[in-house]
């Protein structure tokens, strides 16, 4: 009498139930640390300043009677549209990133490509160059603008010495030395997704251009930057919007009547210690300009993979 022996089943868990352990790692990193802080904010913009600690009336309120009563004060998003003093912080703001993203754009994009046609062995050197200012404190990086842009520093000195300037000039304290600094210290987050599009090009696309006719400006305008565009919306959006919320560089380099939504942020909570029109101010700004252009981008990215 023989015994048939069938193999031992091994249980395997689906598929499904791996991809979404997997997703479910980011999408708890982001609620934890962007969902949550975000709504805490927003909560704290509806509520009234207040003399205690902290410094605002809670929303939710519990009578004597049992009876919940939730109050929403929408003072603070009416000051933002009444009073120019925060608009005047929105322009400033969006003008400084704005313009410092355009020249992030333009020197990025040279040295992105520069390092995309160098040789492989220059490659990783090129590289290490671009990403060696974030080994050092971005403080001191900015401090390092001071020493160069006052009146007793490096460029006001060399200016004197070659004859160009009779005396010292005041490059600190003004938008231009904030637009300096911005792009100094976001210039990598330029270059980095840009260098990473690049890269990735093939060279058969030019070479068939050249076949058809076109010069290497043509190819490079009709060819190499719309294949680029991945690479140019991220490193725009990684520019634009923490220069937009920046608070370090207009502290130390700007003027002290130059105040961008950073400083405008920090003054109302810790000087003024109100904290919902500091709360409405940073939902506002998160509304008008990270939304949309996280909305962009997102449309981006779409587009390419159907195509």
């Amino acid at each position: 009498m023989t015994q048939q022996l069938h193999p031992q089943k091994t249980k395997s868990k689906p598929v499904w139930r791996n991809r979404y352990t997997v997703a479910l790692i980011p999408y708890f990193w982001l609620i934890l640390f962007f969902l949550i802080p975000f709504l805490m904010v927003l909560k704290v913009s509806f509520s009234q300043t207040i003399l205690a600690i902290p410094p605002y009336q809670p929303l939710l309120n519990f009578a004597s009677e049992g009876i919940l009563t939730i109050t929403l004060n929408l003072n603070n998003y009416i000051r933002m549209v009444t009073d120019s003093f925060y608009a005047t912080g929105f322009l400033a703001s969006l003008t400084i990133a704005l313009i410092s993203t355009i020249f992030c754009l333009i020197f990025g994009y040279l040295i992105a490509y520069g390092i995309s046609r160098a040789s492989s062995h220059w490659r990783s050197v090129l590289l290490l160059l671009v990403i060696l200012p974030f080994w050092t404190s971005f403080l001191v990086r900015v401090y390092a603008w001071i020493g160069i842009l006052s009146k007793d520093g490096l460029l006001n000195n060399l200016l004197l010495y070659c004859g160009l300037i009779s005396e010292p000039k005041q490059f600190l304290y003004n938008n231009i030395a904030v637009t300096i600094g911005v792009v100094y210290c976001y210039l990598p987050f330029m270059v980095l997704p840009i260098y990473s599009t690049l890269e990735k090009l093939d060279d058969v696309y030019l070479e068939a251009a050249y076949d058809l006719g076109c010069r290497p400006w043509q190819a490079f305008w009709r060819i190499t930057v719309p294949l680029s565009k991945a690479g140019i919306w991220s490193g725009c959006a990684l520019v634009f919007i923490p220069a937009l919320g920046e608070f370090v560089i207009p502290e130390l380099l700007g003027a002290p009547d130059n105040l961008m939504i950073g400083r405008i942020i920090w003054l109302e909570f810790f000087n003024n210690r109100d904290w919902p029109i500091a709360s409405t101010v940073a939902v506002i700004m998160l509304m008008l300009f990270v939304v949309p252009i996280m909305i962009m981008q997102r449309r981006q990215l779409d587009r390419q993979e159907t195509n």
